[in-house]
């Protein structure tokens, strides 16, 4: 999801504070949608565009050149780019700054499940008349050449709210020269991976993990999703597909040749250290591989998810419903602006970050690039993406999730009984869907 930096005591906090901003707001709720009116087409007067984000480092640069190159076809707008920190910190202050409207940016970077209160209270801007409007947007959804299924990501109860923007999706790192010393096919489903890495770890004298995944919230829902079960208010994780799917990973940790990520929540150090053979990561994880293996050179090679499904990552921008309509039309430049075939391609080499127009996805310039092994087969990989439908307490439920899943793969690795924290986390999951 990019990186996210978020843990579950953090996550409750900003519960409590996303339903107090929904009983403050509830008496102005009925605000009209700016979508109502007309779209504004012609901006003649100085006009201020603040846009909060958590891009950092190259991604944040990308941003400022953006902004820069935007204010100079466009002089009479202003581009604000105020960074809130970590995600964490972002959701954070969107989430108060919800009891306080006006105060609110013209867009941010968001995740949908951050915004469904924010839907609820019609302080979103649905966005689809500026994507139809030829002048601002491109005309219709199809002009626009975003991929269908990012789209459908940034919708909330049906309406899109957010334009995709830094998209990340998960892939197979795997050690190249491992597998070759090993003649090893790399694995097309996760029984072939578990076996895989069975082989590594047995033929290495169990001085090599074979393999692990990054976010074990991912694993398990995607692997729900293979057996028919959707991630929602009904998942029960007592149940046979769900033992299943944990037992594939418990197995695994007690034989030795799977692992979990560490404190810092990835596996792309141990990777580049050559501790693990393979991990299912976010593929912006690239960048992490070549600088985790520092002097310790090696071939990697980078494969799709070995699976059926995969999962969208990363932020879209959403406008909020408290700006003029010249603002509105203004920031909705600025995302096409940076949306543009040019600069979707120079995001993607800086940052990793998987583009979101289709095009760029099947363009040799994107595809043969010479620093980037994941663009070659993030096309395919991206084939089958399974969008969690955006629901009250999703959000909560899937940190939740990330936290269940951690708690009962470490009493699996000390060697405890893993029933009685499946049923103690079961409750805590349905709690979340219920609260």
């Amino acid at each position: 999801m990019g990186r996210i930096h978020m843990n579950f005591k953090k996550k409750l906090l900003l519960l409590a504070t996303s339903a107090l901003a929904m009983l403050t707001l509830s008496a102005c709720s009925k605000n009209s949608s700016s979508t109502d009116g007309k779209v504004a087409t012609n901006i003649t007067k100085k006009t201020t565009v603040v846009f909060w984000h958590s891009m950092t480092g190259a991604s944040e640069k990308c941003m400022k050149q953006y902004a820069a190159e935007f204010e100079k076809k466009h002089p009479n707008i202003h581009i604000k780019l105020e960074n809130q920190g970590n995600y964490a910190d972002l959701q954070s202050k969107i989430n108060a700054t919800l009891q306080s409207p006006k105060n609110l940016p013209t867009i941010t970077q968001a995740y949908p499940g951050w915004l469904y209160d924010a839907a609820k209270l019609n302080k979103l801007v649905n966005l689809k008349p500026y994507i139809e409007n030829s002048q601002i947007g491109w005309g219709s959804v199809a002009k626009s050449d975003i991929k269908d299924k990012l789209l459908l990501g940034a919708q909330i109860g049906g309406k899109q709210y957010g334009i995709p923007f830094n998209k990340s999706s998960e892939v197979l790192f795997y050690n190249k020269d491992v597998f070759d010393k090993y003649n090893l096919k790399v694995p097309r489903n996760m029984s072939e991976l578990a076996q895989c890495a069975k082989t590594i770890y047995k033929k290495s004298n169990h001085a090599l993990v074979g393999a692990g995944v990054d976010e074990l919230a991912n694993y398990y829902i995607l692997s729900m999703k293979e057996q028919g079960i959707d991630f929602d208010k009904n998942i029960d994780m007592t149940c046979p597909e769900s033992k299943k799917a944990l037992n594939w990973y418990i197995k695994g940790l007690k034989e030795g040749y799977l692992q979990i990520a560490s404190a810092n929540g990835y596996l792309s150090t141990d990777f580049g250290h050559q501790k693990v053979a393979m991990f299912i990561s976010t593929c912006a994880s690239e960048a992490y591989v070549k600088m985790g293996m520092g002097k310790n050179k090696f071939n990697y090679g980078v494969a799709p998810r070995p699976s059926k499904y995969n999962v969208q990552q990363g932020t879209d921008i959403y406008m909020f419903n408290k700006g003029t309509a010249e603002q509105k039309s203004a920031a909705f430049m600025f995302i096409k602006f940076m949306l543009s075939k040019r600069n979707q391609l120079k995001l993607a080499h800086a940052t990793g970050y998987m583009p979101v127009l289709n095009s760029i996805l099947k363009s040799d310039d994107y595809k043969c690039s010479k620093d980037s092994k994941v663009a070659g087969i993030l096309d395919k990989t991206t084939a089958n993406i399974y969008n969690l439908k955006i629901s009250k307490n999703e959000n909560a439920a899937y940190f939740q999730l990330k936290s269940s899943m951690q708690a009962i793969l470490l009493a699996a690795k000390k060697g405890d009984s893993v029933v009685p924290v499946i049923k103690a986390n079961q409750l805590k999951l349905a709690h979340c869907w219920k609260q």
